[in-house]
């Protein structure tokens, strides 16, 4: 092969491979040609690096419909397919196999199958949006499963590649049987279907493969395979690792066991990975669900002694009415909103990779209301910043059917206040803030309000901006080191309120427009300059600088040096 032409023409040479998935064979043996490893990047690694998410095991065996009558048939087959020459050896295998896919593609057997993806994966749908790979014997039960799905979920078929939500990768000929015809395709056709597949936002969510797609072929958003095809060694190893790409938020990659392969896993994991077998490519289901139940144990801690019972009993109305007191509970604790972002980032996760198990459903109302009450903590005031990890998180929280429907969480309206105009801030709305009942929540309310305001300022006012910024700052992280109460804390936001009010009337008592009293404000900075100069003339070159600026200036004169340097000139 190419390896022989190499080192015949290149005998003194040092070579140096990459693989995957070595092959060690009686046969095939990668090492034994190719030399010792220099340096292994195996599975474990990748996941501590964050290159790879963990894949998680999970066996849903699916028994196998085998009749009296056929048990002392196979079991002779199988004394024949041992014995005899390698040629003899391989024909009874072929034999053996052709039996096993009769079996394993018996009619009772693919509906039982059909049954419990479809409600296995919608389960998963509910609590991370993604995308399923079906990993099936043969062509026939490619086709038979897809015709059981299809009877369960009429709406995911479509006559068309370019709809539905269900379609099968295979590749045939014009003499295969009439039924198979629909889902044998051009290759231009299948490359058509796989760029659906690798859009997230394509409804096209469950592929069924026998050989196709197993190989070289990512799609990040893959986050379930469902097995039942006899696989192993590198050909396992290879398949499996199609669902562990990182995504957005995706916690994990889910292997679906319906024929019993963690023999084959625990196999293929001591050729394939540096630790020789001692760590674990696939984690058990089991481990997950512990991992949540031990999240879900550390968000209840964080509500001891809160009752939230009618958040499960209770209608629409009561769920949200308990949100400001779970708020309030929440930031009257040293770092409590923090610990419980954190700890309900972790929660989301976990019950991610564990539903559909019992466990996880049982707890999901628990979950529904540490989430509602993160949602409703992390809204953030207009212009900051919001991590990549919060927003998955808050749009998960809109597009998650797993959680119990809410209202949208409006803040002002959880705190019993109509929502203000923000760049008024009226003494009426300042005085219903004060005599709020959960003082907690009131400071994050006028928080929120002040922080936008200052932001909108910045545009203009920077110099008043940074004055209001530093006021706001130094008030919060007082209140956060609890050096004072809520109350008092609301009394200093308040007259930081009517501080920022009261500097947008000296604009219009000096006769200035907004423009020119951002000049003029920068201006009166320099306390000599006021002195000398006195306001009449600081006005008149406020006035004198805004025009000049205006009279100076293109639509992209940001971009612009030459322009800029005019204006500094000029200036």
């Amino acid at each position: 092969g190419f390896a022989k032409h190499m080192r015949d023409a290149l005998p003194n040479a040092s070579f140096i491979g990459f693989t995957g998935t070595p092959i060690a064979t009686s046969d095939k043996n990668t090492r034994a040609v190719f030399g010792d490893y220099i340096s292994i990047y195996d599975i474990q690694q990748a996941v501590r690096d964050k290159a790879t998410v963990p894949i998680y095991y999970e066996s849903r065996l699916a028994q196998l419909e085998l009749t009296p009558s056929a048990r002392p048939t196979l079991d002779a087959e199988f004394e024949e397919a041992t014995e005899g020459e390698e040629v003899q050896r391989k024909e009874k295998l072929k034999t053996k196999w052709a039996a096993l896919e009769a079996i394993v593609g018996s009619e009772k057997r693919v509906r039982l199958i059909a049954k419990d993806l479809v409600e296995h994966f919608e389960k998963r749908l509910e609590a991370m949006a993604g995308k399923a790979l079906v990993v099936c014997m043969s062509r026939r039960i490619c086709v038979g499963l897809y015709e059981e799905i299809r009877r369960l979920r009429p709406a995911w078929h479509a006559g068309d590649d370019q709809h539905g939500a269900i379609k099968v990768i295979m590749t045939g000929s014009a003499s295969d049987p009439v039924p198979w015809q629909d889902h044998i395709r051009s290759k231009s056709r299948r490359e058509a279907i796989a760029k659906r597949f690798k859009n997230p936002q394509d409804p096209l969510r469950i592929v069924i493969v026998r050989d196709m797609w197993l190989t070289g072929f990512d799609v990040p958003c893959l986050h379930t395979m469902y097995v039942d095809k006899p696989m192993r060694g590198h050909g396992l190893m290879q398949a499996i690792a199609r669902v562990n790409r990182v995504f957005k938020d995706k916690p994990g990659g889910l292997v679906v066991d319906y024929l019993g392969l963690a023999d084959q896993l625990k196999s293929a994991l001591a050729d394939y990975t540096g630790s020789g077998g001692k760590g674990e490519t696939a984690i058990d289901q089991e481990q997950a669900v512990a991992e949540l139940l031990k999240r879900h144990e550390i968000c209840c801690g964080l509500f001891h002694g809160f009752e939230w019972s009618k958040w499960t009993s209770g209608g629409p109305t009561q769920r949200l009415s308990l949100l400001p007191a779970a708020q309030e509970h929440i930031l009257a604790q040293e770092d409590g909103r923090a610990r419980l972002m954190q700890a309900v980032v972790e929660l989301s996760k976990a019950f991610a990779l564990a539903v559909p198990h019992p466990k996880a459903l049982a707890i999901q109302d628990d979950v529904a209301f540490f989430q509602a009450v993160c949602a409703a903590l992390a809204k953030k005031a207009r212009g900051e910043e919001r991590s990549e990890e919060d927003l998955d998180h808050a749009i998960r929280q809109i597009v998650s059917r797993a959680i119990s429907t809410t209202d949208v969480v409006d803040i002002f309206k959880a705190a019993g206040l109509d929502k203000p105009n923000i760049s008024i801030l009226s003494d009426d709305f300042l005085a219903d803030v004060r005599g709020l009942k959960h003082k907690n929540l009131a400071v994050e309310v006028l928080r929120k309000l002040l922080a936008g305001e200052i932001k909108l300022r910045s545009k203009r006012h920077l110099v008043q901006s940074r004055s209001f910024a530093e006021l706001l700052e130094r008030s919060i992280r007082t209140y956060q080191n609890r050096a004072i109460e809520a109350a008092q804390v609301i009394e200093e936001l308040i007259a930081l309120a009517k501080q920022m009010r009261d500097a947008d009337r000296r604009g219009e008592e000096l006769g200035l427009s907004d423009d020119e009293h951002a000049f003029y404000e920068a201006l009166e900075v320099n306390d000599s300059a006021v002195k000398v100069l006195g306001d009449e003339t600081l006005r008149d070159i406020a006035r004198e600088l805004v025009s000049t600026v205006k009279a100076n200036t293109a639509i992209d004169w940001t971009v612009k040096e030459s322009v800029r340097a005019k204006l500094r000139v000029l200036v």
